[in-house]
């Protein structure tokens, strides 16, 4: 019996070709006569274009073709789409979104001039000559602002810049709930915008063959086809078949490479008008104004709790800016992602939840990684502390009173929940964390002129995203298996952790499988990574298409050994006759199966199998985090000393890749809580943030040593693998957590709020306003 590969911690299988410079990528890809655009792009956030002037730029040496928006109308391409429905009180304004301005730019960013030629320098050298004239318009750039009656309107589509009203729950229950509490805490929060920033910035290849009329598109993406259904259904009006994508390796996403971007349709539409293939790369600065951001999210929210501490009920009123269009899934995150984790890990009887998206002048906002789950978890969280410190409960106590225990649980929000360790998770945390001997390193740090706080935060995520996937699985030519799923993994390990469930289904050496993705011509479908989804929805897939091939096998098994179909049983890679010694490898079969002389009637040559997914169960990750944190009140730094997680993701295929992605999310939660923010001049529209200089991703410096670790007791049984997603789980429980040690340092001086992030200069002003009032 061969040892299962499931629930080992191997070594990634694709480091080897990562750490030897044979990754494949975009910006890297060699390709004969490519040509290179360059986006001449707004520099004001909100302007009319009165005059443009484009000859200069045309006479350029080097340079093939300078297009505009004209162009783009005389050629009939379509408009970029958001593909979101959510079921909106007030319906989704969806305002036109060109590849190009159309005679006005709405954010600084907005791509209004494409310019195409032989080398990158020539393109960049004629964008300098392109001559535009603005006159330039009002702007707004929060959210909470453009909502109000004197704010600028970006779009007559959209009255009051009202860019949706979602609503869900029990609006009637929660007033009574609140009406009939013995308390009620409220908080305002601001989930601070972010940029995705991954290693890799957005790049993209276009290719059109003009005696087929087919596209192709090389892209840094994250699903491959649903972004041809977008470009070849909305923008180009062609069929499905004509459009080809294909995503190489991909260097981090994060959610920001879901979306259909205007520089795709663009390198796709230039090709085909010259003739050649077109490369975009994105320099790193233009990616911070033209990439979808995420979060920018403000909520007014309300806890009610009876005379003992149980919650009674959740309101929660939020505005969701979604910048100056709506993105391809923009909505989402802020309605149907954020409602479904509303209550996070607590029993809360009722819960309404209203968010109203507005336009702004900034860049599009999108799901981010989390996608709204972030958002539900900090607000409950922070709520939760603040009721422990209004009412005088023990902040653990407050929440092991509340936690949900029994299972299958039914949330108001709908959610059926099938079980989870979400009392287990607090209390090995708290244990884990040594709560007692904070209290003496609290007096250790006061000796020392430092305030020490400790924060406390439970998550849950609702993880499935959309719920179909295709998979296949076939023996090859040359003995190896291929695996392909319509998943994509952007750093997340998908090349050793697919096979390693495949070896142990089909007895094999791991070393014998090649996993495939990213390319809409493997697959029917497939609807990439976003929502921690892959195992749970492509490796079920996988599964499915596995024993569709075993049962393939099976018939030409008993063909080839004279029995009977339900005679024969697959055990350890061979194909064995019950009570005979008769039997046959699969590899063996898998060699024979390329005969047709060898099968029986009916079966298409070759060893393989496919399956659709089509489960739509969500997964319940959930866990609990306690962070230390010490604060200089003479500088307002923040030093995050230590930090404990104990997380339930149900089975773990590979124990240490888990691991990996769980503190890689929580690394880009310590940065969101203490670095990270995108900030506007309110003024004028422009990003104050947009360069490493000016916007702080977290370093190595930043960071603590990490205890705790994953806990696999509790498989779910909504898949045929027990897991729960790990990839969002980190960035959903880290800034909460850390938040509250934060105001639990600051508590002696009587501060109970701070938004994030917080910076020396943000905490330290919080520090002088406390002193001043005092």
């Amino acid at each position: 019996m061969r040892e299962r590969y499931q629930g080992q911690s191997l070594n990634r299988l694709e480091d080897v070709r990562f750490l030897t410079g044979r990754g494949k990528y975009v910006a890297n890809d060699h390709v004969p006569g490519v040509l290179h655009a360059h986006v001449v792009r707004s520099r004001h956030a909100f302007a009319r274009i009165v005059r443009m002037d484009l000859e200069a730029a045309r006479a350029m040496p080097g340079v093939v073709a300078v297009l505009s928006e004209a162009d783009l109308a005389a050629d009939g391409i379509g408009e970029l789409p958001c593909v979101t429905i959510i079921d909106a009180v007030e319906p989704i304004i969806v305002p036109p979104h060109p590849a190009l301005a159309r005679g006005v730019v709405r954010h600084v960013g907005d791509p209004v001039v494409c310019i195409i030629a032989e080398s990158l320098d020539a393109a960049i050298a004629a964008g300098e000559t392109v001559d535009i004239t603005y006159e330039s318009l009002p702007c707004v750039t929060v959210a909470t602002a453009a909502l109000r009656p004197e704010a600028p309107l970006i779009w007559p589509e959209a009255p009051g810049n009202s860019a949706f009203l979602f609503q869900k729950g029990d609006e009637a229950a929660v007033a009574s709930a609140m009406a009939s509490a013995a308390h009620v805490v409220e908080c305002d929060l601001i989930n601070n915008r972010v940029v995705a920033a991954p290693l890799e910035t957005r790049a993209a290849i276009g290719f059109h063959d003009r005696k087929t009329d087919q596209f192709m598109l090389s892209v840094t993406g994250q699903a491959v086809h649903d972004t041809r259904k977008v470009l070849a259904g909305s923008v180009f009006k062609i069929p499905l078949d004509r459009m080809r994508v294909v995503v190489p390796d991909v260097g981090g996403g994060f959610g920001t490479k879901n979306y259909v971007y205007p520089e795709y349709a663009l390198v796709l539409w230039a090709a085909r008008k010259v003739g050649r293939p077109v490369r975009w790369l994105s320099e790193r600065a233009e990616d911070f104004v033209s990439s979808a951001h995420g979060r920018d999210f403000f909520s007014r929210s309300r806890l009610a709790l009876d005379k003992d501490g149980r919650f009674l009920g959740l309101e929660v009123r939020a505005v969701a800016n979604m910048g100056a269009y709506l993105s391809t899934s923009g909505p989402i995150s802020s309605t149907n992602a954020a409602s479904s984790a509303m209550g996070g890990v607590y029993n809360i009887p009722s819960v309404f939840v209203e968010v109203r998206g507005a336009f702004t002048n900034t860049p599009p906002i999108d799901a981010y990684r989390g996608a709204g789950k972030p958002e539900a978890n900090y607000l409950i969280e922070r709520l939760v502390n603040l009721a422990s410190r209004r009412t005088g409960i023990d902040a653990v106590k407050l929440r092991r009173r509340n936690i949900i225990r029994k299972f299958p649980h039914r949330t108001a929000m709908g959610m059926k929940i099938d079980g989870g360790r979400f009392a287990a998770n607090l209390d090995d945390a708290i244990a884990l964390a040594d709560l007692d001997g904070f209290r003496k390193r609290r007096v250790r740090s006061a000796k020392a002129g430092l305030l020490r706080g400790i924060g406390i935060a439970c998550f849950l995520e609702t993880a499935r995203g959309v719920p179909t996937e295709f998979a296949r699985a076939a023996f090859a030519a040359d003995g190896t298996v291929s695996l392909a799923v319509g998943t994509q993994s952007n750093g997340q390990g998908h090349e050793t952790a697919y096979p390693q469930v495949a070896a142990d289904l089909l007895g094999l050496p791991i070393e014998v499988f090649r996993f495939h993705q990213g390319d809409t011509d493997l697959l029917p479908g497939g609807h990439g990574h976003g929502g921690a989804r892959s195992m749970h929805m492509g490796g079920t897939a996988l599964v499915m298409a596995i024993e569709k091939l075993i049962e393939k096998g099976r018939l030409i098994a008993a063909h080839l050994l004279q029995a009977l179909a339900d005679q024969v049983s697959f055990v350890d890679g061979r194909f064995v006759v019950q009570n005979t010694e008769r039997a046959i490898a699969i590899r063996e079969l898998a060699d024979a199966a390329k005969d047709p002389a060898n099968l029986p009637e009916g079966l298409a040559p070759g060893l393989d199998g496919s399956a659709t997914n089509t489960r739509d169960l969500y997964t319940f990750p959930n866990g609990c985090h306690v962070a230390e944190v010490e604060i200089d009140p003479d500088t307002g730094v923040v030093r995050l000393d230590r930090y404990t997680l104990v997380d339930d993701f149900g089975s773990l295929i590979n124990p240490r890749v888990a691991l990996g992605q769980v503190i890689g999310g929580v690394v880009q939660g310590i940065g969101q809580s203490l670095l990270e923010h995108v900030v506007f001049d309110p003024e004028s529209g422009q990003l104050l943030s947009g360069s490493f200089l000016d916007y702080a991703l977290p370093r190595a410096q930043d960071l603590p040593e990490f205890t705790g670790g994953l806990n696999d007791s509790a498989p779910t049984l909504s898949n045929r693998l027990g897991v729960k997603g790990t990839g969002q789980a980190g960035c959903i429980a880290a800034p909460q957590t850390i938040m509250n040690a934060v105001l639990d340092a600051l508590s002696s001086l009587g501060i109970e709020q701070l938004d994030m992030p917080a910076t020396p200069y943000l905490v330290w002003s919080a520090i002088q306003a406390a002193r001043v009032k005092s």
